[in-house]
């Protein structure tokens, strides 16, 4: 393989190693009946097949980004832009690929197929930007491996917590409904804020904020997991 064509295949594996890895990681956390594998790839691929219409709208919605200033536009470019649409097409694809799907058969089954369509959109995005001429390369990979791609994730899994409990607990379906798309674009939406409004007091919250997902994410996790009806009974 020529010199082009390794460096191609190393950055790939930059790009998708997280994906990859962040997929067999809820795979082994649903512990006591697994999902089927082809429901789960149509999850990935439906991930990976929205970045089409995410970046359309965002384009579209980033024709009206204010210019009155740089904190207003951080704003609108995080929350409506970013967050807003991609967490949207999140929501419609897991709602519509496993809401009356007969696998969906217990609450952390909310958590896989949402984590598995977040880490689809995250793969290709992923891809775009370590092969971005101006943004991309090892480092871009290799710092989106630590914040970017498990931030999808802990969204993936913050949105397919509420969405099992709308699923299972039925006088709270409405509200969780709410709650499964609100509560991962709020997350989503402060996580870009901070990085876009590059205000050096807000980015000393980055770090605890980012931890503070992962608390949040495994909790939810745990939660979903212990509350499984085909755990063995003690």
């Amino acid at each position: 393989m020529k010199a082009g064509g390794l460096w191609v295949a190393a950055l790939l594996q930059v790009a998708l190693a997280p994906v990859l890895t962040g997929a067999i990681y809820i795979y082994i956390r649903d512990k006591y009946e697994k999902e089927p594998i082809k429901l789960l790839a149509l999850g990935l691929l439906f991930g990976l097949i929205i970045a089409a219409p995410i970046m359309g709208a965002e384009m579209f919605l980033s024709s009206f980004t204010p210019v009155r200033g740089e904190t207003e536009e951080a704003l609108y470019t995080a929350f409506i832009v970013a967050a807003g649409t991609e967490e949207f097409f999140k929501f419609i694809v897991l709602y519509f690929l496993v809401w009356r799907n007969r696998n969906f058969n217990e609450p952390i089954d909310g958590i896989v197929y949402s984590t598995f369509i977040s880490l689809g959109f995250s793969g290709i995005e992923n891809i775009l930007y370590v092969f971005n001429p101006y943004l991309g390369g090892y480092q871009t990979g290799l710092a989106r491996a630590v914040f970017s791609v498990p931030g999808h994730a802990l969204f993936g899994v913050t949105m397919g917590y509420y969405y099992a409990i709308a699923k299972f607990e039925s006088n709270q379906k409405k509200t969780m409904l709410l709650k499964t798309y609100l509560v991962p674009w709020i997350f989503h939406g402060i996580y870009d804020f901070i990085l876009l409004a590059k205000i050096p007091m807000l980015m000393l919250l980055f770090v605890p904020f980012v931890l503070y997902l992962w608390v949040q994410g495994m909790r939810k996790i745990k939660i979903h997991v212990q509350s499984s009806p085909f755990k063995p009974r003690e």
